[in-house]
C-alpha cells in the first residue's frame, strides 16, 4: 500500500478495558508489517496464513511488553508446518514502534496445500519466551498444541500457564484497494479477564482439549456471567470490521461493548524489524574453536550466514571469528 493511501489505524495495537466486565482487550490492524514479514520469503498461500495469524497473535499479546523486552512466540509441530516462529521488540523508547518479526520452516514435499493449514502442524507444543534484558533470566512457558488453529493455542497457553482467560477472534487475508495490487491485511481483538490473586481452580485436570484448562474452570459465577456475555458481544463481529479498512479500532468497540463501557488508552504502533546485525553473527560464533569454524568455512575461504527473518546475507574471513580468532575483522 502506498503512503498516500495509509490508513491511520493500521499497524496499531489499541489497549481497552471494559469497566463494567472487570475485561482487559487489545484491538490490532496490521498492513505494511504484514507484507514486510511475508515478502522475505516465498511462502506457500497456507504458510502465509500460518504467518500472518501467528504475527496477529505477536502483536495482540506483545503489547504489554515493556521498553526494551523482547517476547517470542513458537510453535513446533512433527508435520509439514514444522516451525512458526515470531519476535516481538518492546519500543526502544515511550512513543517509539515496535517491532515484529516472524519466520516459518516447512517440507514443502509433504505439504498438503488442500488440507486445513493448521492440521499442516502435527503434534507439538506452542511456546512463549520473555526476555526482560540482560541480568534477568528469561520466561518460558511450554503448552501442547490443542484446538483447531494457531489462536485457539494462545487461549490454551493463557488458561493453563497463567490461569488467565484469554480470547482472540482473528481474520487476514489478502486486500485490493482500487487502483492498487493486492496485499495482506490482518486484524483482531483480544480479549483478557483480568488477572487474580487466586484463580478459582476446582477439580483434577481442566475442560479443555486432553484435560486442559478452558476459561471458564478458572472464573468464579459472576466472573463466568461477565467473560460469557463478553465473548457473546465479540461473536458479533465481522471479517470486515475486524480487518477495519473503513472501521476505526474505537468505532469498532464502541459498535460491539458500548454496554460494557469500554475505555481506550494509548495506541502502540508496530513495524516490522530484525535485530539481526554482523556482531550479532560474530557474537553467536564466538563459542566455536578454529577447527570449528573450519568445518564452516566455504569453498571460497569464506564462512556465510543467512538470517531466516529477514534475508539478509552476511560473509566473514574465518580468521576472525571464534574464541581462537586471530583478527579482529577490522
Amino acid at each position: 500500500m502506498s503512503l498516500g493511501t495509509k490508513i491511520a489505524w493500521d499497524d496499531t495495537v489499541l489497549p481497552f478495558q471494559l469497566d463494567a466486565s472487570d475485561i482487559r482487550g487489545r484491538v490490532a490492524r496490521l498492513d505494511g508489517v504484514l507484507e514486510q514479514v511475508l515478502k522475505q520469503h516465498n511462502y506457500p498461500a497456507m504458510i502465509e496464513g500460518l504467518v500472518a495469524e501467528m504475527a496477529l497473535l505477536t502483536a495482540l499479546i506483545g503489547q504489554t511488553m515493556k521498553l526494551r523486552w523482547k517476547l517470542s512466540l513458537q510453535v513446533r509441530g512433527d508435520g509439514p508446518a514444522r516451525l512458526i516462529a515470531t519476535d516481538y521488540y518492546g519500543p526502544t523508547e515511550d512513543g517509539a514502534p515496535a517491532r515484529i518479526r516472524a519466520y516459518a520452516s516447512y517440507d514443502a514435499e509433504t505439504l498438503d496445500q488442500t488440507a486445513d493449514p493448521f492440521s499442516q502442524i502435527g503434534k507439538g507444543y506452542f511456546a512463549i519466551l520473555i526476555d526482560q534484558g540482560q541480568d534477568m533470566a528469561p520466561y518460558q512457558g511450554i503448552t501442547p498444541i490443542a484446538g483447531g488453529s494457531l489462536s485457539a493455542c494462545a487461549e490454551t497457553y493463557f488458561a493453563q500457564s497463567e490461569q488467565l482467560p484469554t480470547r482472540f477472534q482473528l481474520t487476514h487475508g489478502l486486500s485490493q484497494l482500487p487502483g492498487e495490487g493486492t496485499h495482506w491485511r490482518a486484524g483482531g481483538v483480544m480479549l483478557q479477564h483480568m488477572p487474580k490473586a487466586s484463580p478459582h481452580v476446582t477439580g483434577e485436570g481442566g475442560s479443555g482439549e486432553d484435560g486442559l484448562l478452558d476459561a471458564t474452570d478458572i472464573l468464579d459465577a459472576e466472573e463466568g456471567e461477565n467473560w460469557i456475555r463478553a465473548n457473546v458481544l465479540l461473536d458479533t463481529v465481522d471479517e470486515i470490521e475486524l480487518i477495519g479498512p473503513s472501521v476505526a479500532p474505537t468505532d469498532l468497540l464502541v459498535r460491539l461493548f458500548h454496554e460494557e463501557q469500554p475505555r481506550v488508552y494509548d495506541a502502540q504502533p508496530v513495524k516490522f524489524g530484525c535485530s539481526c546485525s554482523e556482531d550479532a553473527v560474530r557474537q553467536s560464533l564466538s563459542i566455536y574453536s578454529a577447527k570449528d569454524i573450519g568445518t564452516m568455512t566455504t569453498e571460497e575461504g569464506t564462512v556465510t550466514a543467512d538470517c531466516q527473518f529477514c534475508g539478509a546475507h552476511y560473509t566473514f574471513k574465518p580468521e576472525t571469528l571464534g574464541f581462537e580468532a586471530t583478527d579482529t575483522g577490522a
